[in-house]
This record gives C-alpha cells, structure tokens and sequence, in this order.
C-alpha cells in the first residue's frame, strides 16, 4: 500500500520534513458552510482548505462542531447553507462518487461484532466492488500494517479496544482511498493503545495520504497536524500550523503563577515589554514571552507573594486557553 504525491513547485513540507504538493485546486474546500439543527445552529458559516498530502485537523471541544464537519465532509449529513466541495466535486450532488474515493473511521465502534477481524474488512471491501481475491490480498496487508494478523480469525467482540480503534482504521482504507476522515480515533483508548494509533497515522502520513483528524487532544493535533482549524461553538476561531499558531499568540514560553488577584497590577508592569499576553484560570495565573527568559525569572524573585512558579514550553493548549478563556476537555 503506496500514496505518491510527485513534487512540484506548488507545495509545503511536512511535519515530517517530506514535501507534499498543493497543487491548485483543494481536495476539499468549503465556503461559508453552515449547518443548523432546527433553530440551533451547529457549524456557523466557516471557510477551509484541504490540500493533497497534508494531515488537516479540526480542533475544538466536545459540541463544537466537529464531527458535524466531518460528517458533512464524508457525505453522511446534508449542509445547511455554503458550499462544500470534495474532489472538486459538490457533497450535495455527487455523493456516490466523492463516498468511493474516501475512507471513512466514525467515533463509533461500528464494526460487527460477530464476524472475525478479517471477515469484517472482506465483508466491508464488497461495498466498493472489490473481488473476494483482491478483497482478501488487502485485507492480509491491511492487518499486517496495523499488527493485527494473528488477531485474523479472532471473533471482533474478542478485542480490546485499541485493536479494535486499529481494525477499524484498517477497515477505512480498505478502497485505497485518496482522502481518509478520522473522527476522534482515539477517545476512550488508554495511553499505550493510543500511541499505536498516532503510531500508524504517522506512517500513513509518511506515504503520502490525505488525512482529515477531528480531535480535542491538543498534543495528538500538535504532532501529526500540518494545518489546523480551532473550532469552537460552531466557528472557526483561528487557523494555521501549530508551530505558527503557538508562536503567533504564545511565543516560546509560558510562566504558570500562583498569585492574589489584588497582586496582579504589582507584577504585570515589571513583565509588560517581554510578555505576549497573561490569562488567568483559576487560581493559576498564566504570563505568555516572547524572549528574555532570564531577565523575567530574575525578576520573580523581587515578588515575595507569588507561591507558585513553573516556566515551560509553550504548546497548542496555551493558545486555545488564550483565545477562549478556557482548557480543551479531557477524558
């Protein structure tokens, strides 16, 4: 199993520091999508692009929007208002052929049960016309891929659930397709399971494969997004690579500070030339910079009150608290 992207001129590099081409035209656009549920409105009129190659995220908390996205994206809800299109072709209108080139893996475990982890791939590989020869052929590769071939002849309900979050990645690629649609792959998997699945993301990524991830996982997003859109109540709040975003609204640290409120106004002049931004949570009092580390940890030991200090990388989390005043939820 092989995904070609050829260089050209019109392109970016990876995460991975592989080139991925652009080409002119979006594997996906959307402009101005919008879709309502009755008077509440869940996706709110929101513009992005997919280029071929490039592992896209949608980032937000539960109820934001995302898997309504997605699921507008794979043909499965019909949109509200705006256009969408996928292959360059419309959602509304060319449903059937945009399904055939995609690979689908819901947040649902919707795999079946009862039959064994290669049945369900052979089985599913028959809604795409794939001969039981050639079904078979990629169902042995696929479970290869994701280390599932001793599990083979394994009853689904046997499986823990991170073989089974792997089956059914397995079984999203089962047509080969050009663009594969991850919505939260790894909710509810403990951390070993889950870094399998980044794992195997990676690889999938490494050969060239589009992929759209739906995720609130800030350090999932950080590390296999290329681009990204934060998404929350329905809109889309910024948009950008990680690293652009978190040196956009961050910079390159954050000072975690435990301090009175009444204290705030003492410390903040002494900060103000070096600091991108604070934002309180809590009792936790957060200060973004930009450089001069030295220079602002010196100055912290002029301020007897604060009892609570941690300086640290800056990340994604950082920038979604700064821009909604509040943390990403966590299983």
């Amino acid at each position: 199993m092989l995904y070609i992207i050829l260089k050209s001129s019109s392109g970016f590099y990876n995460r991975e520091g592989r080139w991925r081409q652009t080409l002119t035209e979006p594997i996906v656009e959307a402009k101005n999508l919008s879709k309502n549920y009755g008077a509440f409105q869940a996706v709110k009129g929101i513009d992005f692009s997919i280029y071929p190659g490039e592992c896209f995220g949608i980032l937000g908390p539960n109820g934001a929007g995302k898997t309504t996205t997605a699921a507008m994206m794979h043909c499965f809800l019909p949109l509200t208002s705006g256009s969408l299109n996928v292959f360059g072709m419309d959602t509304q209108r060319c449903q059937r052929q945009i399904k055939k080139r995609l690979g689908v893996v819901s947040q649902e475990n919707n795999l079946d049960q009862e039959l064994t982890v290669i049945e369900n791939l052979i089985v599913y590989a028959g809604y795409f016309d794939l001969g039981k020869k050639a079904a078979l052929a990629k169902a042995v590769k696929l479970l290869a891929f994701f280390n599932l071939t001793k599990k083979k002849d394994v009853s689904v309900e046997k499986l823990s659930g991170g073989m089974k979050r792997r089956l059914a990645l397995a079984r999203g690629l089962i047509n080969d397709p050009e663009l594969l649609i991850l919505d939260e792959p790894t909710t509810g998997l403990d951390p070993e399971a889950k870094h399998l699945i980044c794992q195997h993301l990676r690889l999938l990524k490494q050969q060239g494969l589009t992929i759209v991830l739906t995720t609130h996982y800030l350090e999932e997003a950080s590390h296999l997004c290329d681009n990204l859109i934060i998404i929350d109540h329905g809109k889309i709040i910024e948009t950008g690579s990680p690293q652009n975003l978190v040196a956009k609204h961050i910079g390159s640290h954050v000072l975690e500070l435990e301090i009175p409120r009444e204290k705030e106004a003492l410390l903040l002049p002494e900060l103000g030339e070096v600091a991108n931004g604070c934002q309180r949570l809590g009792s936790v009092f957060f200060i973004y910079l930009k450089d001069n580390i030295q220079y602002v940890t010196a100055k912290l030991e002029q301020f007897p009150f604060i009892s609570y200090r941690q300086l640290r990388p800056a990340n994604l989390e950082d920038v979604f608290l700064k821009l909604t005043g509040k943390e990403l939820d966590h299983d």
